[in-house]
């Protein structure tokens, strides 16, 4: 909203009043305002809830209602914030100025329980026990790579202030999460894509990895790959959280306001894929993106919706109509069906799916839902690319997930070659 405000501003000279909804106000007229927006933006601010309710509810906030910052009826507080003229606070100041100074890099000695207790009330955790990064386990993990630990691997401007992800602050998230050095290439390509999806409602991640590297560390995408029983998937899925929340920025009720939140969050459905069950034709992720088969990339999706197949998927019945199905309660316009092989091997023998194409095609030309109130029939996923299809587990039983994940070029998430970050 800001950024939008500030283009009319500036750009196009036109008095602009920002709209943030009463749990922002505060980021936007203080955080935002200082990092991001650099522009003097009056707002004017909304109460909860808004989404789902009634037009009657928003015809009342607006014409019945008091705004939120100023305590004016929200008409009059419109008008004031375009006609009155600027306070001395609220004038253009210039660029943005420098972030707050980075924590030290070090912290004084205390005992185990101290330092525990300090980084949960700083909120540098998932409010699991962590490894303390010592100085001495920082640089054993920083043998991992042959990057040096000043390395600028991207620069976050959001959520406000600017901050160096480097090599040195992913291996620090990386000891805390309980990583072994091995693991520290994949965690360098996942700190390319953070800070993880966040919004309002309840958004999840999926990170997805392929090639070489999924033997090399030892993760799992066989038997049980969406359970809590591996160390490289765990460890991996929970820095991408550490690192979010650190060198993100990223906190309850000051830079994210979701209702109720995600449990994925804790790993963020890290897995990888089962390349070796792949029917033959079936391409692995990361061919189909493009890369080299024996390239290791990392692949990161955002999504809100999983929903798990309740019943075994046999050769009488054409499994993907029911995973169309499925499909229809989605409503991003993009989805991800995470399979077991023996169900792809079923796509393939007997349901003639050659390749992951040709399945992403069907879905795309014949899921369709039902738009209301008109009642017309759309194709939510008009464009083969926008599903993808992922091959995981033990091949114990005929079991599948659909989820809305976003995976692939022009994605919010992307790829990242792993293998640059040795």
């Amino acid at each position: 909203m800001s950024r939008n405000c500030k283009t009319l501003e500036q750009n196009f000279k036109i008095p602009t009043v920002g709209g943030a909804a009463s749990n922002i106000i505060k980021y936007a007229q203080d955080h935002d305002f200082k990092y991001t927006n650099g522009s003097p933006i009056r707002y004017i601010s909304f109460p909860f809830p808004v989404a789902g309710q009634p037009q009657s509810v928003h015809h009342r906030y607006i014409f019945e209602g008091k705004d939120v910052v100023s305590g004016k009826p929200m008409m009059q507080a419109f008008i004031d914030a375009l006609t009155v003229p600027l306070t001395d606070s609220e004038k253009y100041k210039g660029p943005a100025p420098d972030p707050d100074p980075a924590e030290s890099r070090f912290l004084g000695p205390d005992t185990e329980e101290n330092l525990q207790r300090l980084f949960k009330d700083r909120d540098w955790t998932d409010y699991l026990p962590i490894i303390l990064p010592t100085e001495e386990r920082v640089a054993d993990m920083l043998k991992g790579t042959s990057h040096k630990p000043n390395k600028v691997i991207k620069i976050l401007d959001w959520p406000g202030g600017r901050r160096e992800v480097t090599v040195e602050r992913v291996a620090t998230c990386a000891v805390m999460a309980g990583a072994k050095r091995e693991y520290l290439p994949v965690i360098l390509a996942l700190a390319n894509h953070i800070p993880f999806g966040n919004s309002t409602s309840s958004m999840a991640n999926i990170i997805v990895v392929n090639g070489p590297i999924r033997d090399e560390i030892g993760m799992n995408y066989g038997t049980n790959v969406m359970g809590p029983h591996n160390e490289a998937n765990a460890v991996i899925g929970r820095t991408y959280t550490l690192m979010s929340k650190t060198i993100g920025g990223l906190h309850s009720g000051k830079t994210t306001w979701s209702s109720l939140g995600s449990t994925m969050q804790y790993n963020n459905v890290c897995i990888a894929e089962n390349e070796q069950a792949l029917p033959e034709g079936w391409e692995p992720l990361h061919v189909q993106l493009g890369f080299k088969p024996n390239d290791s990339v990392l692949s990161v999706g955002i999504g809100w919706s999983y929903i798990s197949s309740v019943v075994m998927a046999v050769r009488d019945h054409p499994v993907h109509m029911l995973m169309g199905d499925y499909m229809k309660a989605l409503t991003m316009g993009s989805a991800t069906v995470i399979m077991d092989p023996s169900v792809a091997d079923l796509l393939k023998d007997s349901l003639g799916f050659k390749t992951k194409d040709q399945l992403s095609k069907w879905f795309s030309e014949n899921v369709e839902k039902t738009q209301y109130p008109s009642g017309a029939k759309i194709k939510p996923f008009n464009q083969a690319s926008s599903v993808k299809i992922l091959v995981a587990g033990g091949g114990i039983q005929t079991t599948w997930f659909v989820t809305d994940f976003m995976l692939g070029p022009g994605m919010l998430g992307g790829s990242t070659r792993i293998d640059d970050w040795r």
